[in-house]
Protein backbone atom coordinates (compact mmCIF):
# COMPACT_ATOMS: atom_id res chain seq x y z
CA UNK A 1 0.00 0.00 0.00
CA UNK A 2 2.80 2.34 0.93
CA UNK A 3 4.62 1.52 -2.32
CA UNK A 4 1.60 2.23 -4.46
CA UNK A 5 1.18 5.60 -2.73
CA UNK A 6 4.78 6.50 -3.43
CA UNK A 7 4.33 5.57 -7.08
CA UNK A 8 1.16 7.69 -7.39
CA UNK A 9 2.79 10.72 -5.69
CA UNK A 10 5.87 10.43 -7.89
CA UNK A 11 3.70 10.24 -11.03
CA UNK A 12 1.75 13.32 -9.95
CA UNK A 13 4.96 15.30 -9.31
CA UNK A 14 6.43 14.37 -12.69
CA UNK A 15 3.19 15.23 -14.46
CA UNK A 16 3.00 18.57 -12.68
CA UNK A 17 6.59 19.39 -13.56
CA UNK A 18 6.01 18.58 -17.22
CA UNK A 19 2.84 20.66 -17.23
CA UNK A 20 4.58 23.64 -15.67
CA UNK A 21 7.63 23.58 -17.97
CA UNK A 22 5.81 22.96 -21.25
CA UNK A 23 2.36 24.48 -21.01
CA UNK A 24 2.78 27.71 -19.08
CA UNK A 25 4.39 31.01 -20.09
CA UNK A 26 6.62 31.04 -17.01
CA UNK A 27 8.08 27.54 -17.28
CA UNK A 28 11.61 26.47 -17.88
CA UNK A 29 12.64 29.83 -19.23
CA UNK A 30 11.68 31.56 -15.98
CA UNK A 31 12.88 28.86 -13.69
CA UNK A 32 16.30 28.60 -15.33
CA UNK A 33 16.64 32.28 -16.35
CA UNK A 34 14.96 34.25 -13.60
CA UNK A 35 16.44 37.60 -14.76
CA UNK A 36 15.94 37.22 -18.50
CA UNK A 37 13.20 39.79 -18.51
CA UNK A 38 15.42 42.49 -16.98
CA UNK A 39 16.22 45.60 -19.04
CA UNK A 40 19.53 45.47 -21.06
CA UNK A 41 22.51 47.43 -19.79
CA UNK A 42 22.95 49.31 -23.10
CA UNK A 43 20.76 50.72 -25.85
CA UNK A 44 21.25 50.25 -29.57
CA UNK A 45 21.20 52.91 -32.27
CA UNK A 46 17.89 54.47 -33.21
CA UNK A 47 16.42 53.02 -36.37
CA UNK A 48 16.61 56.33 -38.24
CA UNK A 49 20.36 56.77 -37.65
CA UNK A 50 21.57 53.18 -37.43
CA UNK A 51 23.44 53.13 -40.75
CA UNK A 52 23.38 56.72 -41.99
CA UNK A 53 26.63 58.56 -42.79
CA UNK A 54 27.03 62.22 -43.63
CA UNK A 55 27.90 63.22 -47.22
CA UNK A 56 31.35 64.30 -46.02
CA UNK A 57 31.98 60.94 -44.37
CA UNK A 58 30.87 59.15 -47.52
CA UNK A 59 33.26 61.31 -49.54
CA UNK A 60 36.16 60.39 -47.24
CA UNK A 61 35.33 56.70 -47.48
CA UNK A 62 35.00 56.73 -51.26
CA UNK A 63 38.30 58.55 -51.74
CA UNK A 64 40.11 56.17 -49.38
CA UNK A 65 38.73 53.09 -51.12
CA UNK A 66 39.75 54.47 -54.52
CA UNK A 67 43.18 55.74 -53.47
CA UNK A 68 44.81 53.63 -50.76
CA UNK A 69 45.44 50.70 -53.12
CA UNK A 70 47.65 52.98 -55.25
CA UNK A 71 49.64 54.26 -52.24
CA UNK A 72 52.87 52.36 -51.57
CA UNK A 73 55.49 52.00 -48.88
CA UNK A 74 59.10 52.75 -49.88
CA UNK A 75 62.05 51.33 -47.96
CA UNK A 76 65.51 52.68 -48.73
CA UNK A 77 68.56 50.82 -47.46
CA UNK A 78 71.79 52.73 -46.82
CA UNK A 79 75.00 51.02 -45.73
CA UNK A 80 76.68 52.90 -42.90
CA UNK A 81 79.84 52.40 -40.85
CA UNK A 82 80.18 52.17 -37.09
CA UNK A 83 82.99 53.89 -35.23
CA UNK A 84 84.85 50.59 -35.61
CA UNK A 85 84.41 50.77 -39.42
CA UNK A 86 81.95 47.88 -39.47
CA UNK A 87 79.38 48.18 -42.27
CA UNK A 88 75.71 47.75 -41.35
CA UNK A 89 72.46 48.36 -43.27
CA UNK A 90 70.22 51.21 -42.11
CA UNK A 91 66.64 51.40 -43.36
CA UNK A 92 64.42 54.44 -43.76
CA UNK A 93 60.77 54.38 -44.76
CA UNK A 94 58.53 56.71 -46.69
CA UNK A 95 55.52 56.69 -48.97
CA UNK A 96 54.77 57.06 -52.66
CA UNK A 97 51.94 56.59 -55.11
CA UNK A 98 51.46 54.91 -58.47
CA UNK A 99 50.80 57.13 -61.48
CA UNK A 100 50.97 54.51 -64.26
CA UNK A 101 49.69 50.95 -64.42
CA UNK A 102 53.15 49.71 -65.42
CA UNK A 103 54.69 50.75 -62.11
CA UNK A 104 55.88 54.39 -62.19
CA UNK A 105 55.80 55.95 -58.72
CA UNK A 106 56.06 59.55 -57.50
CA UNK A 107 57.64 60.30 -54.14
CA UNK A 108 59.88 62.87 -52.42
CA UNK A 109 63.50 63.09 -53.45
CA UNK A 110 64.57 63.05 -49.79
CA UNK A 111 62.90 59.64 -49.34
CA UNK A 112 65.35 58.14 -51.85
CA UNK A 113 68.19 60.69 -51.69
CA UNK A 114 70.85 58.41 -50.20
CA UNK A 115 69.55 55.12 -51.50
CA UNK A 116 71.63 52.07 -52.21
CA UNK A 117 68.69 49.70 -52.42
CA UNK A 118 65.05 50.64 -52.90
CA UNK A 119 62.13 48.35 -52.15
CA UNK A 120 58.46 49.12 -52.77
CA UNK A 121 55.68 47.33 -50.88
CA UNK A 122 52.22 47.47 -52.43
CA UNK A 123 48.93 47.46 -50.52
CA UNK A 124 48.62 43.67 -51.02
CA UNK A 125 52.07 43.26 -49.38
CA UNK A 126 53.84 42.22 -52.58
CA UNK A 127 57.36 43.64 -52.78
CA UNK A 128 59.43 44.84 -55.71
CA UNK A 129 62.89 46.25 -56.23
CA UNK A 130 62.71 49.81 -57.51
CA UNK A 131 64.99 51.93 -59.69
CA UNK A 132 65.32 55.70 -59.72
CA UNK A 133 64.33 57.18 -63.08
CA UNK A 134 64.48 60.92 -62.41
CA UNK A 135 64.78 63.42 -59.60
CA UNK A 136 64.21 67.15 -59.11
CA UNK A 137 66.18 68.12 -56.02
CA UNK A 138 65.05 71.75 -56.07
CA UNK A 139 61.41 70.66 -55.70
CA UNK A 140 62.09 67.50 -53.68
CA UNK A 141 60.42 65.19 -56.21
CA UNK A 142 61.54 61.80 -57.54
CA UNK A 143 60.23 59.22 -60.02
CA UNK A 144 60.69 55.48 -59.42
CA UNK A 145 59.99 52.40 -61.51
CA UNK A 146 59.02 48.87 -60.48
CA UNK A 147 58.26 45.93 -62.78
CA UNK A 148 54.92 44.49 -61.61
CA UNK A 149 53.43 41.18 -62.64
CA UNK A 150 50.22 42.84 -63.80
CA UNK A 151 48.46 46.18 -64.13
CA UNK A 152 48.36 48.29 -60.98
CA UNK A 153 45.82 50.84 -59.67
CA UNK A 154 46.81 54.48 -60.21
CA UNK A 155 45.98 57.97 -58.98
CA UNK A 156 45.03 60.95 -61.14
CA UNK A 157 47.01 64.18 -60.90
CA UNK A 158 45.01 67.34 -60.24
CA UNK A 159 45.79 71.06 -60.57
CA UNK A 160 47.56 72.54 -57.55
CA UNK A 161 47.37 76.06 -58.99
CA UNK A 162 43.58 75.99 -58.43
CA UNK A 163 43.86 75.28 -54.69
CA UNK A 164 42.21 77.65 -52.23
CA UNK A 165 42.77 78.12 -48.52
CA UNK A 166 39.99 76.37 -46.63
CA UNK A 167 39.23 73.56 -49.05
CA UNK A 168 39.30 69.97 -47.81
CA UNK A 169 42.33 67.76 -48.44
CA UNK A 170 43.10 64.16 -47.50
CA UNK A 171 46.52 62.63 -46.87
CA UNK A 172 47.29 58.92 -47.31
CA UNK A 173 50.59 57.32 -46.36
CA UNK A 174 52.49 55.08 -43.99
CA UNK A 175 53.28 57.15 -40.88
CA UNK A 176 55.57 55.27 -38.49
CA UNK A 177 55.20 52.27 -40.81
CA UNK A 178 51.41 52.07 -40.27
CA UNK A 179 50.36 51.28 -43.82
CA UNK A 180 47.36 52.85 -45.51
CA UNK A 181 46.66 55.59 -42.94
CA UNK A 182 44.13 58.31 -43.86
CA UNK A 183 44.04 61.77 -42.29
CA UNK A 184 41.76 64.64 -43.23
CA UNK A 185 42.13 68.41 -42.97
CA UNK A 186 42.08 71.61 -44.96
CA UNK A 187 44.49 73.76 -46.93
CA UNK A 188 45.75 76.08 -44.19
CA UNK A 189 47.87 78.34 -46.41
CA UNK A 190 49.62 78.48 -49.79
CA UNK A 191 53.05 79.62 -50.98
CA UNK A 192 54.92 78.64 -47.82
CA UNK A 193 58.74 78.40 -47.79
CA UNK A 194 60.64 76.12 -45.44
CA UNK A 195 64.22 74.96 -45.00
CA UNK A 196 64.61 71.41 -46.26
CA UNK A 197 67.41 68.86 -46.30
CA UNK A 198 70.97 70.05 -46.95
CA UNK A 199 69.96 73.58 -45.92
CA UNK A 200 67.86 73.82 -49.10
CA UNK A 201 64.88 76.17 -49.26
CA UNK A 202 61.65 74.64 -50.56
CA UNK A 203 59.33 77.31 -51.91
CA UNK A 204 55.65 77.59 -52.69
CA UNK A 205 54.51 74.71 -50.48
CA UNK A 206 50.94 73.84 -49.49
CA UNK A 207 50.38 74.10 -45.73
CA UNK A 208 47.78 71.73 -44.27
CA UNK A 209 46.46 70.65 -40.88
CA UNK A 210 45.85 67.09 -42.11
CA UNK A 211 48.04 65.03 -39.78
CA UNK A 212 51.40 64.25 -41.42
CA UNK A 213 54.04 62.28 -39.52
CA UNK A 214 57.39 60.59 -40.21
CA UNK A 215 56.75 58.01 -42.92
CA UNK A 216 54.08 60.13 -44.66
CA UNK A 217 56.72 61.79 -46.85
CA UNK A 218 56.12 61.08 -50.51
CA UNK A 219 52.47 60.11 -50.10
CA UNK A 220 49.58 61.82 -51.90
CA UNK A 221 47.62 64.84 -50.74
CA UNK A 222 44.20 64.56 -52.38
CA UNK A 223 41.32 66.94 -53.00
CA UNK A 224 37.65 66.03 -52.44
CA UNK A 225 37.46 64.65 -55.98
CA UNK A 226 40.27 62.19 -55.25
CA UNK A 227 42.85 63.93 -57.44
CA UNK A 228 46.43 64.35 -56.20
CA UNK A 229 47.14 68.03 -55.56
CA UNK A 230 50.35 67.65 -53.57
CA UNK A 231 53.09 65.33 -52.34
CA UNK A 232 53.34 65.26 -48.53
CA UNK A 233 56.82 66.57 -47.82
CA UNK A 234 57.53 67.92 -44.34
CA UNK A 235 56.22 68.61 -40.86
CA UNK A 236 56.88 71.44 -38.44
CA UNK A 237 58.52 69.82 -35.42
CA UNK A 238 60.95 66.89 -35.33
CA UNK A 239 58.87 64.42 -33.35
CA UNK A 240 55.52 64.31 -35.12
CA UNK A 241 52.44 66.21 -36.16
CA UNK A 242 51.43 69.42 -34.39
CA UNK A 243 48.81 70.44 -36.94
CA UNK A 244 51.20 72.00 -39.45
CA UNK A 245 52.37 69.96 -42.42
CA UNK A 246 53.63 70.85 -45.87
CA UNK A 247 53.14 69.34 -49.31
CA UNK A 248 54.88 70.02 -52.62
CA UNK A 249 52.34 71.20 -55.24
CA UNK A 250 51.70 68.44 -57.77
CA UNK A 251 52.21 70.82 -60.70
CA UNK A 252 55.93 70.85 -59.84
CA UNK A 253 56.01 67.08 -60.27
CA UNK A 254 54.17 67.40 -63.60
CA UNK A 255 57.03 69.52 -64.90
CA UNK A 256 59.56 66.88 -63.95
CA UNK A 257 57.42 64.20 -65.61
CA UNK A 258 57.12 66.22 -68.83
CA UNK A 259 60.87 66.81 -68.92
CA UNK A 260 61.61 63.15 -68.19
CA UNK A 261 59.40 62.04 -71.06
CA UNK A 262 61.06 64.54 -73.40
CA UNK A 263 64.60 63.81 -72.15
CA UNK A 264 65.08 67.36 -70.85
CA UNK A 265 66.58 68.75 -67.65
CA UNK A 266 64.85 71.38 -65.53
CA UNK A 267 66.14 74.94 -66.02
CA UNK A 268 67.75 76.71 -63.08
CA UNK A 269 68.41 80.34 -62.31
CA UNK A 270 71.22 79.71 -59.84
CA UNK A 271 70.41 82.35 -57.23
CA UNK A 272 69.03 82.17 -53.69
CA UNK A 273 66.51 84.90 -52.88
CA UNK A 274 64.28 86.12 -50.06
CA UNK A 275 60.93 87.91 -50.35
CA UNK A 276 61.00 91.46 -49.01
CA UNK A 277 58.36 94.23 -48.95
CA UNK A 278 56.82 97.00 -46.86
CA UNK A 279 58.66 98.14 -43.74
CA UNK A 280 61.51 95.69 -44.24
CA UNK A 281 62.14 97.02 -47.72
CA UNK A 282 61.83 100.62 -46.56
CA UNK A 283 64.37 100.00 -43.77
CA UNK A 284 66.87 98.91 -46.43
CA UNK A 285 66.06 101.90 -48.67
CA UNK A 286 64.41 99.66 -51.26
CA UNK A 287 61.06 100.20 -53.05
CA UNK A 288 58.26 99.36 -50.60
CA UNK A 289 56.43 97.43 -53.33
CA UNK A 290 59.12 94.88 -52.66
CA UNK A 291 60.48 91.94 -54.57
CA UNK A 292 63.00 89.14 -54.27
CA UNK A 293 66.28 90.25 -52.70
CA UNK A 294 69.16 88.22 -54.12
CA UNK A 295 71.21 86.64 -51.34
CA UNK A 296 73.78 84.53 -53.17
CA UNK A 297 74.61 83.76 -56.81
CA UNK A 298 76.07 80.36 -57.69
CA UNK A 299 79.33 80.57 -59.63
CA UNK A 300 78.94 79.58 -63.27
CA UNK A 301 75.14 79.65 -63.11
CA UNK A 302 72.70 81.40 -65.44
CA UNK A 303 72.30 84.18 -62.86
CA UNK A 304 76.08 84.65 -62.66
CA UNK A 305 76.45 84.78 -66.45
CA UNK A 306 73.73 87.46 -66.59
CA UNK A 307 75.57 89.55 -64.00
CA UNK A 308 73.11 89.29 -61.09
CA UNK A 309 74.63 90.41 -57.81
CA UNK A 310 74.19 88.85 -54.40
CA UNK A 311 74.37 90.46 -50.96
CA UNK A 312 77.65 91.65 -49.44
CA UNK A 313 76.78 92.49 -45.84
CA UNK A 314 74.77 90.60 -43.22
CA UNK A 315 72.21 92.57 -41.23
CA UNK A 316 69.30 91.72 -38.96
CA UNK A 317 65.90 93.21 -39.77
CA UNK A 318 63.34 92.25 -37.11
CA UNK A 319 63.73 88.50 -36.67
CA UNK A 320 65.35 87.97 -40.07
CA UNK A 321 69.04 87.83 -40.90
CA UNK A 322 69.65 89.02 -44.46
CA UNK A 323 72.49 89.64 -46.85
CA UNK A 324 71.99 93.14 -48.21
CA UNK A 325 73.56 95.07 -51.07
CA UNK A 326 72.43 92.70 -53.80
CA UNK A 327 69.87 93.07 -56.58
CA UNK A 328 66.13 93.28 -55.87
CA UNK A 329 64.12 91.42 -58.53
CA UNK A 330 60.92 93.44 -58.97
CA UNK A 331 59.33 91.81 -62.01
CA UNK A 332 59.79 88.67 -64.12
CA UNK A 333 58.76 88.65 -67.78
CA UNK A 334 56.83 91.87 -67.19
CA UNK A 335 54.83 90.52 -64.22
CA UNK A 336 55.34 92.21 -60.82
CA UNK A 337 56.88 89.94 -58.19
CA UNK A 338 54.31 89.69 -55.42
CA UNK A 339 55.06 86.34 -53.78
CA UNK A 340 58.03 84.34 -52.52
CA UNK A 341 57.75 81.55 -55.11
CA UNK A 342 57.65 83.90 -58.13
CA UNK A 343 60.82 82.43 -59.64
CA UNK A 344 59.61 78.85 -59.33
CA UNK A 345 56.30 79.79 -60.92
CA UNK A 346 58.05 81.63 -63.76
CA UNK A 347 60.35 78.67 -64.42
CA UNK A 348 57.34 76.34 -64.58
CA UNK A 349 56.73 77.24 -68.22
CA UNK A 350 60.42 77.50 -69.17
CA UNK A 351 62.87 75.05 -70.68
CA UNK A 352 66.66 74.98 -70.68
CA UNK A 353 67.86 77.62 -73.14
CA UNK A 354 64.84 79.91 -72.65
CA UNK A 355 65.26 83.42 -71.28
CA UNK A 356 63.87 85.35 -68.34
CA UNK A 357 63.36 89.11 -68.55
CA UNK A 358 64.09 90.54 -65.11
CA UNK A 359 63.48 94.06 -63.86
CA UNK A 360 65.83 94.71 -60.96
CA UNK A 361 66.56 97.54 -58.55
CA UNK A 362 70.29 98.18 -58.18
CA UNK A 363 72.13 101.13 -56.63
CA UNK A 364 69.06 103.34 -56.56
CA UNK A 365 67.88 102.75 -60.13
CA UNK A 366 65.83 100.24 -62.09
CA UNK A 367 67.41 98.24 -64.93
CA UNK A 368 66.48 95.29 -67.13
CA UNK A 369 68.46 92.04 -67.27
CA UNK A 370 68.08 89.11 -69.69
CA UNK A 371 68.93 85.71 -68.24
CA UNK A 372 69.49 82.72 -70.49
CA UNK A 373 68.55 79.67 -68.43
CA UNK A 374 70.76 76.68 -67.86
CA UNK A 375 70.29 73.46 -65.89
CA UNK A 376 73.01 74.04 -63.33
CA UNK A 377 72.79 75.58 -59.88
CA UNK A 378 69.75 75.85 -57.61
CA UNK A 379 66.69 77.99 -57.93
Amino acid sequence: MRLSRIIVITALLVSGFLLVTTKTDWGQRRILNPVSGAAPLWSGPSSTHATSLSPDEMNNIEIYKASHLATVNITSTVYRRTIFFEVYPSKDQGSGFLITADGKILTNNHVVANERQLEVTLSDQTRYKATLLSRDEANDVALLQITPRGKLPTLHLGDSDALQVGQKVLAIGNPFGLQGTLTVGIVSSLGRSIRGDNDQTLEGLIQTDAAINPGNSGGPLLDSAGNVVGINTAILGPNGNIGIGFAMPINRAKLMLDDFRAGRKRPKLGASVVWLAGDYADALHLPTAGGLLVQEVDPGSAAARAGLRGGRQEVQIGNAELLVGGDLIMSIDGKPVDRSDAISRALASKRTGDTLELTIFRNGRTISVRVRLGDEGAI
